[in-house]
């Protein structure tokens, strides 16, 4: 009969770091910006961004809807993914609040660095239906979200499979 004072299993630490997180983060290609509309229902969206000094930023045209609500509440979320078996699942995913970079350097810088990330990736604008083309070279805005609280991360991959034989 097995002993009942046998320790529980160690828990699998599936947690990153907050290095690890900003690293993956920084790493990530295409986030998911979740803003609130105004009765307060999620929208999530996927964006191309980059962080800075711990500092997810995106870019876009300043007459999109997600600007919209996040001038009329600051508050996002921002979550970045892999992985396509459960035991390759790995996420980083942060709260916090939306501000509008207003220092011309900055957003400047910000937007170089999204363009050079990118690149590959982009369309010829040329190539886009003229209303289209006109929306995207129309005035952008930059924004930053500075999180709040802890970060949410999981890695399936650091749980080990078990040990021995299966039944």
């Amino acid at each position: 009969m097995p002993s009942s004072s046998a320790a529980p299993p160690a828990r699998p630490r599936v947690r990153l770091d907050d290095d690890e997180a900003w690293a993956f983060l920084e790493a990530g290609h295409t986030g998911i910006l979740t803003s609130l509309r105004r009765d307060g229902f999620p929208v999530a969206l996927p964006v191309w961004f980059v962080v800075l000094d711990r500092i997810v930023y995106v870019g876009g045209p300043a007459a999109t809807k997600k600007f919209a609500r996040m001038r009329r509440d600051p508050r996002v979320s921002f979550l970045v993914e892999q992985g396509l078996a459960w035991r390759e699942l790995k996420a980083v995913q942060i709260n916090g609040r939306a501000f509008f970079v207003e220092d011309d350097a900055l957003r400047e810088r910000v937007e170089a660095l999204i363009d050079e990330k990118y690149a590959a990736f982009r369309t010829d604008r040329s190539t886009l239906p003229a209303p289209v083309a006109a929306r995207y070279a129309a005035k952008r805005l930059v924004v930053g979200i500075e999180r709040e609280g802890r970060i949410l991360s999981w890695d399936n991959a650091r749980i080990a499979p078990p040990a021995g034989p299966r039944a």
